[in-house]
């Protein structure tokens, strides 16, 4: 049996309630649940004055109604599930350990900032920061998945470190903003200053990007793990293109202000300026 919250009146500030999360849930009644704190604005108040409950002792949890006010949900877990029934609000899923997120909305700034692992799917448009290192912070996420159908805002995956951000829409500026590794792909492209102080990690573009001076284009070419991407994220319904009679990637490596060992890779369709014979080659400075 899962836990179901239902928002019963829209918070007049925003509402702090990081106790909405599967591993603080899972154990208590529902009498318990409701009377957890939160706080709106400098007032504590119990959870059961925003929402109503149904169900107990679940990590299988289900919120309905517009948390677009509501920060914090899912705030350093590690096991079961949060579905989101409409939009969620800034730091979702921020420091995020294990189990999965689901948003059939949009999601507001910090979405899995710093996360160490688990998979966030938000089926709508998200805001920026997206995996992002917090101010003052020198890693952002560590590992796991974020997917964003829709597009999303600045400094998306900003000091990542590790693991993987799919972006079906386009990003705004800053997008791998001093990425220390992992993977960005971009199926829609990216404002300016893409890469910007980039050090590691690989930033893959299905569409033009407006490269920055400090990267140097260095092959056209299908690296050998974008095969294993391509294959890998099928079963998220994202496909990344990988033959040759289809085109290649014209890889840029870089940020050289830095000096970084990161890389860029466009895809170039065959129609475009492309060598008759692409190669598949292993690029250096992968870290996933």
């Amino acid at each position: 049996m899962s836990i179901a919250l239902h928002l019963k009146r829209q918070p007049t500030v925003p509402l702090e309630a990081e106790t909405i999360s599967p591993d603080r849930l899972a154990d208590l009644s529902n009498s318990e649940i409701r009377s957890l704190t939160v706080y709106h604005g400098k007032r504590q108040l119990p959870l059961g004055e925003f929402f109503d409950v149904e169900g107990e002792r679940s990590d299988e949890l289900h919120l309905h109604g517009e948390l677009h006010k509501v920060r914090w949900i899912g705030r350093a877990m590690s096991r079961g599930s949060i579905v989101v029934h409409g939009s969620a609000g800034m730091h979702l899923g921020a420091y995020m350990r294990g189990g999965r997120i689901e948003v059939h909305g949009n999601a507001g700034d910090w979405l899995g900032a710093e996360m160490k692992n688990g998979f966030i799917h938000v089926h709508g448009n998200a805001g920026g920061q997206i995996g992002a290192a917090y101010r003052g912070s020198l890693s952002g996420m560590k590992n796991g998945m974020i997917l964003v159908d829709g597009s999303a805002g600045l400094e998306v995956g900003m000091r990542m470190r590790r693991g993987m951000i799919i972006l079906g829409g386009p990003a705004r500026d800053f997008t791998g903003l001093q990425m220390k590794g992992g993977t960005i792909i971009l199926l829609s492209g990216a404002e300016i200053r893409t890469g910007a102080w980039m050090n590691r990690g690989v930033i893959i573009s299905l569409k033009p990007l407006r490269m920055m001076p400090t990267f140097a284009r260095a092959s056209d070419a299908i690296p050998t793990f974008v095969h294993l991407y391509a294959r890998h994220l099928k079963q998220y319904g994202v496909t990344l293109p990988c033959s040759p009679a289809e085109g290649a990637y014209r890889v840029y490596s870089g940020d050289l202000s830095i000096p970084g060992k990161g890389e860029i890779l466009v895809w170039q369709p065959a129609d475009v300026d492309m060598p008759l014979h692409t190669q598949v080659v292993s690029c250096k400075g992968v870290r996933q």
